[in-house]
């Protein structure tokens, strides 16, 4: 396995700033980009995008990857293809990153926001159905925290109750936390409509710090998407500039490549955090239900109820003043992360199963290179903190 350091990290922020790790292989790429680039007649123009969305597609099983400046984008394409009319809704989960929600809002859509399961942090299937209207156009899923959402289910959910005009509401995945999570033999991007991932520096696999990518298998929101994403592409349609630029196509290549082995350490880390904290009182760790694999973009732990809220941000402040260890709440529920999300009247009362569930989950750092002497030093600053807030 390799190895970050000699020494265990002692002061780790929130979330490590890249969530997998460049080789020599990365940085040759861009060296061989900007020297091709380098003659004038060339520039930053070239075949990697292409091959990048050629490798992606094949990666996740499906027709078409689509490469684009970063998910959020992806998420708005998504919306747009829709053709939303007013009153149109689309369910989500109350618990998610905020630019799941911008992205419904800003096409003008209903927002309906639904229940998480604890025990997965996606979406609850059975509190999807309880939601559906006559004028459900989308489910917006999140694949979170790197743990595929239950796509066959929803599905199933939609062929019972189709839309009077469009015929069954269409499955979007925000794949932005998914890139190599699988789900009942297919990886994350094959089922739905379509699936958005993000390349953010943060993720599993990163293209230069911002980028993303939308897979379908349906030819029209290919074009679709194509066009809105470069000034119409002469599709006849509206766009506007979402696109990757070429060194981030070349790094994108090499970063999918080791995507799996850069998955399968963290994996290995997250396992290893879990026989660590598996014997500490009161915490609710991380699971893997059976037909899907996660790929722990974030390790959610969830205190015992009494201490959701102040009892979780105690455990906090006191691994990051006492201890050095960073940690992260992903995510409460939107209305409680965003101005704009909180004007739409969604609070508690709505959706109290992810109200309560957001007041106890926080994410541990977990990196696929951190040591086994990093991983005890978090457990065991985990095991003290935990006492700590228990003894009040």
């Amino acid at each position: 396995m390799p190895n970050s350091s000699d020494e265990p990290i002692r002061d780790y922020p929130g979330l490590p700033p890249l969530g997998g790790w460049f080789t020599d292989e990365e940085v040759d790429a861009i060296g061989e980009c900007l020297r091709d680039s380098m003659n004038w007649r060339q520039g930053f123009g070239g075949a990697e995008i292409g091959q990048f969305e050629e490798a992606f597609a094949e990666y996740c099983g499906v027709k078409h990857a689509i490469a684009l400046n970063s998910c959020g984008t992806g998420l708005d394409i998504s919306l747009m293809v829709l053709d939303i009319e007013p009153g149109d809704e689309v369910i989500s989960p109350a618990i998610t990153f905020r630019a799941t929600h911008h992205a419904v809002i800003g096409q003008g859509a209903e927002l309906v926001m639904c229940e998480i399961d604890p025990a997965t942090f996606n979406l609850d299937p059975a509190d999807v159905e309880a939601r559906m209207t006559d004028k459900t156009r989308a489910i917006l899923a999140v694949h979170n925290n790197g743990l595929s959402a239950y796509m066959d289910e929803l599905e199933e959910i939609t062929q019972r109750h189709p839309h009077p005009k469009y015929g069954p509401p269409k499955i979007i995945g925000d794949a932005a936390r998914g890139c190599g999570a699988g789900y009942k033999g297919t990886k994350v991007g094959k089922m739905g409509w379509m699936n958005i991932f993000s390349f953010q520096t943060s993720k599993n696999m990163t293209t230069l710090g911002e980028g993303g990518m939308l897979t379908t298998d349906d030819d029209e929101v290919a074009r679709r998407a194509r066009g809105i994403r470069a000034f119409g592409a002469g599709e006849g349609v509206w766009g506007t500039n979402y696109r990757m630029t070429r060194l981030q196509g070349a790094v994108g290549l090499v970063q999918l490549r080791r995507l799996d082995e850069m998955n399968d350490l963290r994996r290995d880390r997250a396992q290893r955090m879990t026989e660590l904290l598996g014997d500490t009182p009161g915490l609710t760790l991380p699971s893997e239900p059976e037909g899907c694999h996660h790929i722990y973009y974030g390790y959610t732990i969830m205190v015992p109820e009494e201490w959701a809220g102040e009892g979780r941000q105690k455990l906090m402040d006191w691994l990051q003043a006492e201890r050095g260890v960073g940690t992260v709440v992903m995510n409460n529920p939107t209305y409680k992360q965003d101005k704009l999300i909180a004007t739409l009247g969604w609070g508690p009362e709505d959706v109290p199963i992810s109200e309560l569930t957001g007041e106890r989950l926080f994410c541990l750092s977990l990196h696929p290179l951190m040591t086994d002497d990093d991983l005890e030093y978090i457990a065991a600053a985990m095991r003290e903190g935990v006492s700590v807030v228990a003894d009040g």
